[in-house]
């Protein structure tokens, strides 16, 4: 058995940190006109229902590819799977920015942006399953935390900051374009630099079509693992509905666009620092305690004070992001769960990774959806307490999530044992 390196201890498998870079650049060119693309598209005399009719696609997409990633990383191996991720990714930006956009063809924006959403998940959650493969006994928990802060960091951060230097200098096609060269030098690290093994599973080699079936048949033969992909549903789905109704309802108590906008870019901020912070603690102290009182009591009592702080403070801004930052925070309290999920079973990892990674792609839909169904009945404040409670839910819920060992109290020891079967 080989010595720990400095990135075992910090909990990166040694193999993979070229990955882990790789899949920080991709992410900063995929995400790179997430704050932008819709104001633009308007200002080009797009409308409103179109745009979110172009949105609505991508994010289908995003959720189909989200499922297959596991079983097809498992089944061809990631760096195949990725591959494909990025091929996909670059035929549908050559066609959404080179066809579509151009003369703002919709049917074509439409079929192209759609054919892009199949891109990051098949690239990026593909990576997760190889981690889960790849991490050293007792770390995973680590690992999967610095895949959220590579991840995140690159997608709403990096791409945010890239994206406002790029379209000043560039203009906004050119930006667009300048995504590309990022993506494939992120595929360089990830792909070309990254030797590390994959041992294939050989029964979803031979029965490709049977694992990718698997994907959802788990939920039946593992209902944990189906409690948690509802738990990773619950995780996202305020991150997905609140900019659909929090922003006007902050500017009614005093703050402006560029305000809400420092808070929002400030929420995510602190959320890629504790994804990596919720990692740690999740080896240690546990993940599914980790899980349900950072992440879900967390998430469910900052959910609220985010809402009515701005009511009863005067609409204090600095009160105001100091509980946004605690909100990202919680959200990063749900980062064990990327640990948790697998080490449910023995073998089928990809399979029980494609319903988490279902769980990350569905939030696109439901956030948006609870707002657009209850809104006109319940208003803002009835719109909060159904996020926070199912937060609260979700804490409920990981209880049940319960690893395969007879002493279901010591997580730390079965993340052991299981990743000690995985290894031999």
């Amino acid at each position: 058995m080989r010595n720990e390196t400095l990135t075992d201890k910090a909990g990166i498998p040694p193999s993979l940190l070229t990955g882990y870079i790789g899949i920080l650049i991709f992410m900063m060119g995929d995400g790179m006109e997430t704050g932008w693309l819709s104001p633009y598209l308007l200002e080009r005399g797009m409308t409103i229902q179109q745009n979110a009719t172009l949105y609505t696609a991508y994010g289908i997409t995003i959720a189909i590819a989200s499922w297959f990633s596991g079983v097809l990383a498992e089944s061809f191996t990631p760096k195949k799977t990725m591959l494909v991720g990025l091929l996909i990714y670059l035929a549908g930006t050559a066609g959404f920015i080179g066809l579509g956009l151009d003369t703002l063809d919709f049917p074509t924006m439409l079929i192209t942006y759609a054919l892009r959403g199949f891109g990051y998940p098949l690239f990026a959650y593909s990576f997760l399953v190889w981690i889960s493969y790849a991490a050293l006994p007792g770390t995973l928990g680590r690992a999967v935390g610095w895949f959220w802060f590579v991840f995140t960091g690159g997608l709403n951060v990096l791409g945010a900051f890239y994206s406002s230097w790029a379209i000043r200098e560039l203009g906004h096609i050119p930006a667009l374009w300048s995504a590309v060269f990022w993506v494939l030098l992120g595929a360089v690290f990830a792909l070309l630099i990254n030797k590390a093994p994959f041992r294939i599973n050989e029964e979803a080699k031979n029965n490709k079509w049977k694992e990718l079936i698997k994907g959802l048949t788990i939920v039946r033969t593992e209902p944990k693992v189906a409690i948690g992909g509802i738990v990773r549903v619950i995780n996202t789905t305020a991150q997905f509905a609140f900019p659909v109704f929090l922003p006007t309802y902050m500017e009614a108590h005093g703050f402006s666009t560029t305000q809400w906008l420092y808070i929002w870019g400030t929420i995510f901020t602190s959320n890629i620092a504790f994804n990596l912070i919720f990692g740690f603690v999740g080896d240690r102290l546990g993940w599914r305690q980790t899980i349900a009182w950072f992440g879900g009591v967390g998430c469910g009592l900052t959910t609220l004070l985010l809402f009515y702080i701005p009511q009863y403070s005067g609409g204090n801004y600095w009160l105001v992001m100091l509980a946004g930052i605690a909100w990202g925070a919680c959200l990063a309290g749900y980062v064990p769960l990327s640990a948790l999920v697998p080490s449910l079973v023995k073998k089928d990892k990809g399979a029980a990774m494609a319903i988490l990674n279902l769980g990350a792609g569905l939030p696109v839909f439901v956030g948006p959806a609870i707002v657009g169904i209850f809104i006109g009945s319940v208003g803002a404040d009835g719109i909060i307490w159904i996020l926070a409670s199912l937060y609260f839910i979700s804490a409920i819920l990981t209880r049940f999530i319960t690893l395969p060992a007879t002493d279901t109290g010591n997580v730390n020891k079965v993340a052991v044992t299981e990743s000690s079967v995985l290894q031999s």
